[in-house]
């Protein structure tokens, strides 16, 4: 058990050297907050794969399988379809552009207007959650490691999140995140998987001990299956923080190539943690809580040692997703939110543009100090909340129902227009809202009704109705927006310069 904490405690350390590494590459915003837009086809498929994986398909995943079997896998499924779909056919266009948030594409899509100023909060309140959600996640995993206090764990351990992100931004995460890609793969594939089919007697041990329905590609439900792919699908295809990663590609082909490599990794390692999971219940069955067999696994089917590396990998799965949240969270902030604070327009029309003005040490500085004001936002909101898994579903539900019809429709329909783009982002969220609270009113159990599917379906189909409704009952979008929408999305920012 000493080894397998020291094996953790020595990853820790690693993230930290990652993090100076990284400090060494980021002289400008760029570099800080997309990597100079310079990474390769390995570093971006590992990256992608890092960021979208995290704690709730590495752990989840691994108690989804431990309850249902193999169609515990939908889940993580789910996650990699969302990024094959947008890798295959949104990242070219959305590298291309060269921006830096969801909200400047609402902007060179429909003009200025609502629409972006809308999206610019939903998204920090989203990325905020999301990064709380797997502090959380991992300084629980802290807890019972090294029997320290919660709020000690989430300090000890956001902290050197915080640390490696502030020093050198998106290089220092890149590099972070390969690491703990490289882990990833190693603790579930090389160790994992073989050592508990192996304790678990193989795949036959496992078909005579098990029921029929552990085997079944549809035990989990139908209804949580269409629920995964709704939800976290179509979430994905607009996140700030995977759209984040996409921009830091070095061409749209390697976006295109390497984010379609990365979803099939994430299919792959769905079905791996749904194996490990339904070899841990071949093996026992008095597991209470699904979220706990990962650790287990790792504590007592595997060696010393291994075990340690399977830990690590479990934390290094929640500290990607946690870093590329907190960055995107700043991102957001000073790019989109503090110019309409101040009644500027948005920095970024012509983002990105390779005749920038060159970047003033100022100017780093002040994108180092976001990150560090809202990392330290989302370790006080992981320590004052415990649970801040309602907000997450609300911020998701609000993420998908409000604006997912407004960015994808940009994306895909050249008669959307931004006055439609609004109000289907106000009805959706609307919508999406009201069902939760009504059906929470009529709740026989406390957040019952921020967690029923209803309220995301409602605001999806009411955003929708609007958006087209409206794109065809107002005038078009300004034709010289389209046409630089048009050059710039198909030919890159220096066409449309």
């Amino acid at each position: 058990m000493t080894l397998n904490l020291t094996i953790v405690a020595v990853y820790l350390v690693g993230m930290l050297a990652f993090g100076w590494w990284g400090k060494t590459r980021a002289a400008s915003s760029e570099d800080y907050l997309v990597a100079g837009r310079r990474l390769g086809p390995v570093l971006f498929t590992g990256t992608m794969a890092a960021v979208v994986l995290g704690g709730a398909a590495t752990v989840g995943g691994v108690g989804l399988g431990y309850e249902f079997g193999l169609s515990g896998a939908w889940l993580v499924a789910a996650i990699g379809v969302g990024v094959l779909i947008l890798s295959v056919a949104f990242a070219p266009i959305l590298a291309r552009l060269k921006i830096y948030t969801v909200s400047q594409m609402l902007r060179l899509r429909y003009g200025r207007g609502g629409a972006s100023h809308a999206s610019s909060f939903v998204m920090l309140a989203y990325t905020l959650m999301l990064a709380a959600t797997s502090t959380g996640a991992y300084a629980s995993i802290f807890v019972v490691l090294f029997g320290w206090d919660r709020w000690l764990s989430v300090l000890v351990g956001g902290g050197i999140v915080l640390a490696y992100s502030v020093l050198g931004g998106m290089w220092s995460i890149t590099l972070a995140d390969m690491a703990q890609f490289l882990i990833m793969t190693i603790g579930m594939f090389a160790l994992m998987l073989p050592l508990s089919l192996a304790n678990a007697g193989g795949w036959g041990a496992m078909q005579e001990r098990l029921g029929a329905e552990f085997f079944s590609w549809d035990g989990i439900g139908v209804q949580s299956i269409v629920t995964y792919f709704v939800v976290y699908t179509l979430g994905l295809l607009i996140g700030q923080d995977v759209w984040q990663r996409v921009f830091t590609a070095r061409s749209p082909r390697v976006a295109q190539i390497g984010g379609a490599t990365a979803g099939l990794y994430c299919i792959v390692y769905g079905v791996a943690g749904a194996l490990i999971g339904m070899a841990a219940r071949t093996v026992t069955a008095d597991i209470a809580t699904t979220d706990d067999v990962f650790a287990w696994v790792a504590q007592n089917l595997l060696p010393v040692g291994v075990g340690g590396v399977a830990l690590a990998a479990a934390v290094a799965a929640m500290m990607s997703t946690a870093s590329g949240a907190i960055i995107a969270a700043s991102t957001v902030m000073r790019t989109d939110i503090l110019p309409i604070l101040r009644g500027e327009a948005a920095a970024s029309e012509a983002a990105a543009s390779e005749d920038e003005a060159p970047e003033t040490a100022a100017e780093l500085a002040s994108n180092r100090g976001w990150v560090l004001l809202l990392g330290a936002v989302v370790l006080g909101l992981a320590i004052v909340v415990p649970d801040v898994v309602a907000a997450l579903t609300i911020a998701y539900d609000i993420l998908v129902g409000g604006l997912f019809v407004a960015i994808v429709g940009g994306l895909v329909w050249k008669r959307g227009t931004g006055t439609a783009a609004l109000w289907s982002m106000v009805v959706g969220t609307v919508g999406t809202l009201g069902t939760m609270g009504w059906l929470e009113l009529n709740a026989a159990e406390p957040f019952e009704g921020v967690f029923a599917n209803e309220p995301i379906y409602v605001g999806l189909a009411a955003s929708a109705v609007v958006y087209v409704l409206l794109s065809l009952m107002t005038r078009p979008t300004d034709p010289a927006v389209l046409e630089a929408w048009r050059v710039r999305s198909r030919h890159g920012v220096d066409a449309a310069v």
